[in-house]
């Protein structure tokens, strides 16, 4: 009996999408902390006075919470960023934009971060605020060379120098930064990586706000 000889692989169709890696997300810890701590505190006060309040006491307490939680929850949990092979992400306050790594022009950091499409539309990035605590802390760090690889010299328990830093101490903002532009850099001009912008409004955030302001001034103008 004869082995059949390997037949070799049968080459992918050209329409086949390549596979796609997890999306990297990007969040602001600092702002979420913040975000869970005002509204576990809007929680409390706004629970206790429907619960115990009297007259019109529980319905301004709904028509606060109804106008207040949706506009804290959209700046602090909401924002956002996520990055794949194919696109980019960018969940702001009361915006989705979704962008094609083929239609990203640039980033630009400054006093904020902002990402560029091709047609000149221009993007705050929400999720990755810019710090300048954290610029002048990690410029510090720079100066001082307390980086994770940089060189503390010999010593007797330890005859082998540590390992050079491979480059200049970043803040974490300027990091995630960094990390965006090399994916826009490697995937800009993938075929698969082109399309057109599309801007979503979150209106799950500003139905509930408009509505809470609503009965907030009806209740005061009959009151």
């Amino acid at each position: 009996m004869t082995t059949p000889d390997p037949q070799p692989p049968t080459p992918e169709s050209p329409d086949t999408p390549e596979p796609q890696f997890k999306d990297r997300v990007y969040r602001s810890p600092s702002g979420i902390a913040g975000g869970a701590l005002l509204l576990a505190i809007m929680g409390w006060l706004g629970i206790d006075a429907l619960v115990t309040g009297g007259g019109r006491t529980p319905w301004l307490a709904l028509a606060t919470l109804l106008l207040l939680v949706p506009p804290v929850t959209a700046f602090t949990l909401r924002p956002a960023v996520y990055a794949n092979e194919q696109r980019l992400r960018v969940r702001n306050p009361f915006r989705v934009i979704t962008l094609p790594w083929g239609t990203v022009e640039a980033f630009r950091s400054g006093y904020s971060n902002e990402v560029l499409d091709t047609v000149g539309g221009k993007y705050q990035v929400w999720a990755v605020p810019v710090s300048l605590r954290g610029r002048k802390r990690a410029a510090r760090k720079e100066a001082r060379g307390d980086t994770p690889g940089a060189r503390r010299g010999r010593s007797p328990q330890s005859p082998q120098p540590a390992p050079v830093a491979d480059g200049p101490v970043r803040a974490q903002g300027d990091q995630i930064m960094d990390e965006l532009r090399e994916l826009l850099e490697a995937r800009g001009k993938d075929p698969r990586a082109q399309g057109e912008v599309s801007v979503r409004w979150a209106y799950e955030v500003a139905a509930p706000a408009a509505a809470g302001a609503v009965l907030l001034a009806i209740l005061l103008a009959v009151g």
